[in-house]
């Protein structure tokens, strides 16, 4: 018999996120399913496929989200808007959309995020019942669009001077879960090309996030270290992601230096 364990779509971000709840993840682009089995055996809350700088294909993705279903890891895609109606089919718990200007781009994504429903009259995304989040129909009919739009995602990103400016009117578009400040694209948009720890890009993330915040809104930035992550907390920020080549990167500088591993085999 098929019951809710065995249901596609992974959904648990979702409430956690809306009850305030601090959530680290992972920006993976390595198109590997075991490497996102891996990161929920790591105990991330949430993985982000990122499909903007990463090299996956579609197929790929979905089978990363199969990978991440098996471990119950909350998977949303970063993706451009052509490809939010065939990822969201494929299962993802939501996207990550890169470079939004401005409230109406933001209102545009958030009517194809949503089924048209009582509680989402926004909404314009299309029905199939024959795709993966459905269960290839097993799971379709209105439990499906009651079930994707209660639990799916939408983080919009902020990445340039002229969206921080209207980050608060970006957060509060009905269907937007919440805003991730992409510091790096943000720096190099304000001219300090990749050091997005100078100063005045620092003083406009600190300032995204404690208006975000301050607005009711979800509010979160890259958190390399836990430093980082303290530091944006402190601003309100409360949902960090790390970058998986990052990791990977300096774990393996380390191990090439001689350094000690905490791996058990």
């Amino acid at each position: 018999m098929r019951t809710a364990a065995h249901h596609p779509l992974e959904l648990s971000l979702a409430p956690r996120l809306r009850a305030g709840e601090t959530l680290r993840g992972l920006f993976n682009g390595i198109p590997s399913p075991a490497l996102v089995e891996m990161c929920g055996h790591a105990g991330f809350d949430f993985v982000v496929l990122d499909n903007e700088h990463g090299s996956a294909d579609l197929q790929t993705t979905e089978h990363q989200l199969r990978a991440a279903r098996a471990v119950g890891l909350p998977a949303l895609v970063r993706c451009f808007e052509a490809d939010i109606p065939r990822v969201l089919d494929m299962g993802a718990a939501g996207v990550v959309v890169p470079m939004v200007q401005d409230a109406a781009q933001a209102q545009r994504l958030a009517t194809m995020t949503s089924y048209p429903a009582a509680d989402t009259p926004w909404g314009r995304r299309g029905s199939a019942f024959s795709t993966r989040a459905a269960g290839y129909g097993a799971f379709g009919g209105a439990a499906h669009t009651e079930r994707s739009n209660a639990g799916l995602l939408l983080v919009v990103m902020v990445e340039t001077p002229e969206a921080a400016a209207h980050a608060v009117e970006i957060a509060q578009v009905p269907g937007v879960d919440a805003v991730f400040v992409g510091p790096n694209d943000l720096a190099h948009a304000m001219g300090h090309g990749p050091r997005w720890q100078d100063g005045p890009a620092q003083a406009l993330i600190r300032q995204v996030l404690r208006e975000v915040a301050g607005a009711g809104r979800c509010a979160g930035t890259l958190a390399l270290t836990a430093a980082d992550e303290a530091r944006y907390a402190a601003c309100g920020a409360r949902f960090f992601a790390n970058v998986s080549t990052s990791l990977i990167t300096q774990a393996l500088q380390a191990a090439a230096r001689g350094g000690d591993a905490a791996v058990s085999y």
